[in-house]
């Protein structure tokens, strides 16, 4: 991956910017993870197999601002030196990257703020292709560096108003592709907004302008444009209504004779009985189509729960920020009470933020990863997306569900993926815990779509099982089993897998 540490720069930016940033508490926490694995089918191959032996060290650094309101900073950094070794064939040698980070600072007390956010992946290039991790078989992976830093003014206009204004500089670059798939990708996109102040009591009402430019390697341009007024009422202290109405004006390649622009509207309700439990739903019309969107969340001293459905306009670099598992924690303040953390992009708790935090625990994945490859084009995206989690004495089990479908208007052709995967955890001693979980994930390709010129249904079954132990605070190992398996509509497209994997993880 070029330079896979420049996608941090954004985050620091952000960082470097805030006063007195580099006299804060910064907590370093340096990781160190090896794994060895075997697998009976590495490259997930119908009629030529290949067994292989694969060897991972993973050293990893979490970096944490605490203390502070005015800077919040998270990141998440490791590389895998991976050695596969093939029985039969010559050996292969790689080096894996991956990065999530995020950073916010307040650089002028209530008045300029600024935000970085930056992530390295290996992604799929091609649905087709073998599902497996990059680890496995990199055959099917590229290297994704996605990035973001957008500066923004906020101000009170007395008790009438808020308006912010905000300039956000992004994109994408892409190794490795294909042919089909996308390329790098800057986008320049402005964005202002007024609402309603403190004088209006059950009334909310806002003004929103913005607009995104898209310069993409392998296609033309695209703008997206739009202006939009929301009304809103409470018509008691839980229930609430809304509607908005605006125009939108864009510019993307399509197919001619499809529209592109024109008139928005949406109206709908919210309801929030308790701090717990919040419903939001609405009905929308655009140029593409009526449409629900929803969102709810419920959770209960056991229980956590979330659902959502969306539709947009969208594009890889843009849908890119929203297909990552996101995570819910609850953490207990010093002192008593304690604070929510929904839709958390790190696969660690918030530390600190600002508050004066004591412990986190996860409620569960808030919202579960897609299943995607990196197709070019301009789409819309329809999403749903579920996630339930629920603990009892010894025993915690969880249910995620996605439904993932984009309309490429190039083409105007959709593809489709759904899954769904259910979890199980049982603490059969103080520090040893039992795991298992199984998933079915289904993907629809249409002719228009596909590799070959046929319409193309896959099954992806998966099943694991396995046991980790706490051997010290410092370290914790664990013995698993996996198999997945891959039933097709297509001639050689099904492939079986069995894979046993032993981890060692390391924290100082």
């Amino acid at each position: 991956m070029r330079a896979p540490l420049l996608g941090a720069v954004p985050v620091f930016i952000a960082v470097a910017c805030a006063q007195n940033a580099f006299a804060l508490n910064w907590r370093i926490e340096p990781t160190l993870e090896a794994s060895a694995i075997y697998t009976d089918n590495a490259n997930h191959s119908e009629n030529d197999p290949k067994d292989a032996l694969i060897l991972l060290a993973t050293p990893g650094l979490i970096l944490t601002a605490q203390g502070s309101r005015q800077l919040q900073a998270t990141l998440e950094y490791d590389v895998s030196g991976v050695a596969r070794v093939y029985f039969g064939e010559a050996d292969k040698y790689d080096l894996l990257h991956r990065l999530n980070a995020a950073g916010k600072a307040e650089l002028v007390d209530d008045f300029l703020f600024i935000d970085g956010s930056a992530r390295v992946s290996q992604e799929l290039i091609s649905l087709e292709g073998s599902l497996a991790e990059a680890a496995i078989d990199n055959s099917n992976r590229a290297d994704v560096l996605s990035y973001s830093i957008s500066p923004y003014m906020k101000k009170r206009l007395g008790t009438f108003a808020n308006a912010q204004a905000r300039y956000t500089a992004s994109g994408a670059l892409y190794e490795d592709v294909g042919a089909l798939n996308s390329r790098d990708t800057s986008v320049n996109a402005l964005t202002a907004d007024l609402v309603n102040g403190t004088r209006f009591n059950d009334l909310s009402w806002g003004l929103n302008y913005s607009i995104r430019k898209a310069v993409y390697d392998n296609l033309p341009d695209s703008t997206f444009e739009r202006a939009v007024a929301s009304l809103g009422y409470a018509l008691t202290r839980t229930f609430r209504i809304f509607g908005t109405a605006g125009q939108e004006w864009n510019d993307y390649p399509t197919l001619a004779g499809n529209e592109i622009d024109g008139s928005m509207w949406s109206a709908g309700f919210g309801w929030s009985p308790s701090k717990r439990t919040s419903i939001e739903v609405s009905r929308s019309e655009r140029f593409f189509g009526g449409f629900y969107s929803l969102s709810a969340r419920h959770r209960t001293r056991a229980s956590n729960w979330n659902l959502s459905y969306t539709e947009d306009l969208n594009d890889m670099s843009g849908f890119q920020l929203t297909t990552g598992t996101m995570y819910d924690y609850q953490c207990s303040l010093v002192g008593g009470g304690s604070i929510d953390y929904d839709g958390w992009q790190f696969t660690r708790p918030p530390n600190e933020m600002g508050y004066p935090v004591s412990s986190c625990i996860t409620l569960s994945a808030g919202m579960p990863g897609l299943l995607y490859d990196l197709r070019s084009g301009v789409f819309v995206s329809r999403l749903l997306r579920a996630g339930m989690n629920w603990g009892l004495g010894k025993l915690t089990y969880s249910l995620t569900a996605f439904d993932s479908r984009r309309d490429f208007q190039l083409v105007n052709a959709e593809d489709r993926t759904q899954g769904v995967t259910g979890a199980l955890t049982y603490r059969l001693a103080p520090f040893t815990s039992a795991t298992g979980s199984l998933g079915l994930n289904r993907i629809r390709i249409p002719a228009e779509l596909s590799e070959n010129g046929t319409d193309r249904d896959d099954d992806i079954y998966t099943f694991s099982l396995g046991v980790e132990h706490q051997f010290d605070p410092d370290l914790t190992g664990g013995l698993t089993y996996q198999r997945q398996q891959r039933d097709s509509s297509i001639a050689n497209g099904d492939s079986r897998e069995n894979r046993i994997t032993a981890t060692a993880i390391m924290s100082f």
